[in-house]
């Protein structure tokens, strides 16, 4: 019942459970334990590092901002196999570029060079690259990513790499347009005109993502930048969707839903895709009426 059971009738309830002989200093101690834990936060800049690399095309060292392994937490996935996580988004950090002749790609792609590839390169980026991208910033805004990854895109069309190198570069654009829309803050200056600029500009990296990925699919031999051929119809669908493209995204997710060599996932995800596309159509006034 408690050493002090009985108190109750006279309004101190609440201290039944006071013990006698508390250790202050072991109080103090657990309090003060329980403070820090609260107060240390893993930190952005706490989930990457700086990576030596040396560029293909000029030879010339650098550094450049890496995640750390298992530093970033998934949280979620859009319709489109965006995957989002919380504190750092490695998204962000996913285009290498060379400070010194201006030569960018994605992670994947960056060594990948032939010697032709590099002459143009040099001659075209190269000679009138003046830097000025890279910062002293612990960290990588979205503004500052995506000016990354643009650079990124120009170096594929000058070196005229593959349609799915182009549309993959556009894609992860996409991607960190939305992520920039998400993470805006509600006091930003003239907000709503913004969202909406971005936006614009995310259908236009889909749009050329789509015509990309849609190319590669006749011209390119499986897999196509880390995927599978049922997860890039996949893919093609939904990027279809996301330009109302309605008849062209039935068409790919049709393929997903009919192929013996579908997994219960991605069958499950089509199946979702599949009743999307349907309600955006009803909703758009697309559909006849039975």
């Amino acid at each position: 019942m408690g050493i002090f059971s009985g108190l109750e009738a006279l309004g101190l309830g609440k201290l039944k459970n006071t013990d006698v002989f508390v250790d202050e200093e072991q109080k103090k101690a657990e309090q003060e334990a329980l403070k820090k834990k609260e107060a240390k936060k893993v930190t952005e800049e706490e989930c990457i590092y700086d990576k030596t690399m040396k560029c293909p095309v000029c030879d010339e060292e650098f550094k450049t901002k890496v995640v750390k392994t298992g530093k970033a937490k998934r949280v979620g996935q859009d319709s489109d196999l965006r995957t989002r996580y919380q504190i750092v988004d490695p998204l962000k950090y996913d285009a290498v570029l060379c400070p010194h002749c201006g030569y960018a790609a994605l992670s994947r792609f960056f060594n990948y060079m032939t010697s032709t590839q590099a002459r143009m390169i040099k001659e075209q980026i190269g000679a009138t690259f003046k830097g000025g991208v890279e910062t002293d910033a612990p960290v990588y805004t979205y503004d500052e990513a995506i000016m990354r990854h643009k650079l990124a895109l120009l170096s594929t069309v000058v070196k005229k790499a593959k349609a799915s190198e182009r549309a993959y570069v556009c894609l992860k654009l996409a991607w960190l347009t939305r992520g920039k829309i998400e993470t805006l803050p509600e006091d930003t200056p003239d907000l709503e005109r913004i969202r909406e600029e971005a936006r614009k500009d995310e259908l236009e990296y889909i749009a050329n993502a789509y015509e990309g990925f849609s190319t590669a699919f006749s011209k390119e031999d499986f897999p196509i930048c880390g995927m599978d051929e049922l997860t890039l119809t996949y893919l093609v669908s939904d990027l279809a969707r996301q330009l109302g493209k309605y008849e062209d995204a039935k068409r790919f997710i049709s393929r997903v839903l009919t192929s013996r060599s579908s997994n219960e996932r991605i069958k499950g995800m089509a199946r979702d895709l599949k009743d999307r596309i349907t309600e955006e159509e009803k909703a758009a006034g697309l559909t006849e009426e039975a």
